[in-house]
């Protein structure tokens, strides 16, 4: 049965007593929500406090150096500025709700609010996650492509992020028009989909949900990133010194990612689904409010995964805490081209023929070598003959170009 989401009941919501719990479960399909003891509520608020406070500093302080400092303006950077973007509205139009409602121990702004914060948080947690599959894949593209990445095109970046933008609302605005809903969440001071309503219905909304919102963006970032690890290994057999500490980089990074991004979104899709298919009240207050307050902690970790783990925000959040400029090796830009066809030509070579120098000669080592050709002996000739296979061999295609920006 579809019903209308906002003629829907609050449980919780002030003014409405037992008949509008009933009314509430009898249109959902659901029983009435439990709740937590004043300490538990009083924990759920320090959490949240804390989560608000810190993701919203962080978060805004990536937007202030983004606008404060030139050399942060690259089309990679911007992605990373729409994740701190999604972050921080969570910190402003989320938690500050769900605090008071914690400290209060039911929800305070009505059952129009519940809908309206289900779905703005809904919304925003998308958003972070497709952008992080696409920053992803993003990385990996500039990794490998045979053309050094442009820091004046923002159309690909653009075109991710109205992806990510378009993407999340179209998975987050069925629930206003019947296909599932937004209901009270946890032990009734926060609000999200609904996950208890066991009808066809909701539970097929929840399914398409944690596929392609929760399981689709987390095997991206495994392709792209388990790509592009496998890319700089294979570099590394041609220039292991000047690519192993760039690995090391990526590998902690990677890894880093991983972890927090199953730490604090797996835990949710699991009670989601134990909610959604497990008996009645398997779930207790507290096991339904953890995994709801480490998705919300994302906010707070990714700033520093994703932006202070990176060199330019780093030297720029030095450089705002001193009251100074940059230095000047921050303004530059080091792309690493890899061509994988270059690399296997290179294997190839090993213990072929000799092949004849690729190098052009300068009007300089023209006329030296014409100088010594005119003066050399037959034995000359030979060492330098004996010598040529050393000079012909072929160097890695490891390609480093630095961009200077003023």
């Amino acid at each position: 049965m579809i019903v209308c989401n906002v003629s829907l009941s609050c449980a919780h919501c002030p003014g409405e007593g037992t008949a509008a719990n009933d009314a509430y479960a009898q249109a959902s399909g659901s029983l009435a929500t439990p709740t937590l003891s004043q300490r538990g509520h009083l924990v759920v608020a320090v959490c949240l406090g804390f989560i608000g406070t810190v993701g919203f500093l962080s978060n805004f302080l990536v937007l202030a150096l983004f606008c404060r400092y030139r050399a942060l303006r690259t089309p990679m950077n911007l992605m990373l500025v729409s994740i701190s973007a999604s972050d921080l509205l969570v910190s402003v139009l989320g938690t500050p709700f769900s605090f008071a409602a914690s400290t209060q121990g039911r929800w305070l702004i009505g059952r129009a609010g519940c809908v309206w914060y289900g779905f703005v948080n809904a919304c925003l947690g998308i958003v972070s996650l497709i952008s992080l599959a696409v920053l992803s894949y993003e990385r990996y593209c500039t990794m490998v492509s045979s053309t050094i990445a442009s820091n004046r095109d923002y159309r690909p970046v653009l075109g991710g992020i109205c992806f990510s933008w378009f993407y999340s609302l179209a998975w987050t605005v069925p629930p206003l028009l019947g296909w599932s809903r937004y209901g009270p969440e946890g032990p009734g001071t926060t609000c999200s989909v609904d996950w208890r309503t066991q009808t066809p219905n909701n539970i097929s909304y929840i399914v398409c949900l944690f596929t392609f919102c929760l399981l689709l963006p987390f095997f991206v970032i495994l392709y792209s990133y388990g790509k592009l690890l496998h890319t700089i290994r294979q570099v590394r057999r041609v220039s292991s010194t000047v690519t192993r500490r760039r690995e090391h980089r990526v590998l902690v990074m990677v890894v880093a990612m991983v972890v927090c991004y199953l730490i604090c979104w797996l835990p949710y899709g699991v009670t989601a689904l134990l909610a959604t298919f497990g008996p009645p009240n398997l779930l207790t207050p507290e096991a339904t409010i953890t995994p709801s307050l480490l998705a919300k902690f994302s906010t707070v970790i990714n700033p520093f995964i994703y932006i202070f783990m990176n060199k330019q925000f780093y030297r720029c959040f030095r450089a705002f805490l001193n009251c100074s400029t940059p230095k000047r090796d921050s303004t530059v830009r080091t792309f690493t081209r890899i061509s994988l066809r270059a690399l296997r030509q290179d294997q190839q070579q090993k213990g072929s023929a000799l092949a004849p120098s690729s190098a052009r000669p300068t009007p300089n080592s023209i006329h030296e070598s014409s100088l010594k050709g005119s003066h050399s002996t037959p034995s000359n000739g030979g060492a330098a003959a004996a010598k040529s296979p050393a000079a012909n061999h072929s160097k890695p295609k490891l390609i480093l170009v630095a961009h200077y920006r003023e």
